[in-house]
């Protein structure tokens, strides 16, 4: 379900002959991208690649933005494909969504929020019918505010999108990428931020983003152990290692066991 997935590895869909490689990378989903990593020459072959059948994981499909000249030959593919959702980059009116929601049918949608436009309307995206998940594109957010892509510039950009997610009941937000290639710990270092601020999960670039982001947003065994020992301490308030223990943890704690759940199915 993309509702749960945590480390989605993008693969420019014009190079079909990497989708496999993308399923096997030990990714929980595949982003067939039509849109930035595709030249403008290439997006009508891109279009003709594209298939689902490669893998059981989620496949989700990243379109061109809406008042592009390649944005409806994308929802007519997406259509034929019928993916597990579509990706909408650019994301900023929700009436352009609601549009594209219409157009899919019961193809569920992704919001990418890349603009300060799009965040702004970040709570009114969240609750268009068929949006099941918003995303962020932070490095494309940083250009169009002309800002810095550090964590400290990111912060406040990251607590909105986690914020209009919540109030719309969605799982926590995708966070943008990390652009360095070859550092796992980086990788780590930005997920943990992330998963901090109340992100869901990381989008990835390179496979060697994978695990890191994987084992960030995965439950530790300490709290795996805490969640069980909070569920079998009974109702009302106890102590638990020193601390109060109520109503509000128990929630959480049912929510790690959830999440410890899902991360012991992900397929390898």
């Amino acid at each position: 379900m993309v509702t749960l997935v945590r480390a989605p590895l993008f693969v420019p869909a014009d190079r079909p002959e990497r989708f496999g490689k993308a399923a096997a990378s030990g990714a929980d989903a595949v982003i067939l991208d039509l849109e930035d990593a595709v030249a403008p020459a290439a997006k009508a072959a891109a279009r003709a690649a594209l298939r689902c059948d490669f893998t059981t994981l989620p496949v989700i499909l990243r379109i061109n933005a809406a008042g592009t000249a390649w944005h409806a030959d994308d929802l007519a593919a997406a259509t034929s494909l019928h993916p597990s959702a579509v990706m909408v980059p650019k994301a900023e009116a929700p009436d352009d969504l609601k549009l594209i929601s219409a157009a899919l049918g019961d193809i569920p949608l992704v919001a990418l929020v890349e603009t300060a436009r799009g965040l702004a309307q970040g709570r009114a995206i969240a609750v268009v019918p068929g949006v099941i998940r918003l995303a962020f594109g932070s490095v494309d957010f940083c250009a169009d505010l002309r800002c810095a892509h550090t964590s400290e510039v990111l912060l406040p950009a990251r607590s909105e999108l986690v914020l209009a997610s919540r109030l719309a009941d969605l799982p926590g937000p995708l966070d943008g990428v990390t652009t360095s290639l070859d550092d796992p710990d980086e990788t780590a270092r930005d997920a943990g931020r992330a998963r901090d601020q109340g992100m869901g999960g990381k989008l990835c670039i390179h496979p060697c983003q994978i695990e890191p982001v994987l084992a960030v947003f995965a439950p530790t065994t300490e709290q795996i152990d805490w969640a069980r020992r909070v569920l079998a301490s009974g109702d009302g308030a106890v102590r638990i290692d020193g601390a109060m223990v109520d109503k509000p943890l128990r929630q959480r704690a049912h929510a790690i066991l959830a999440e410890a759940a899902h991360s012991a199915r992900r397929p390898v």
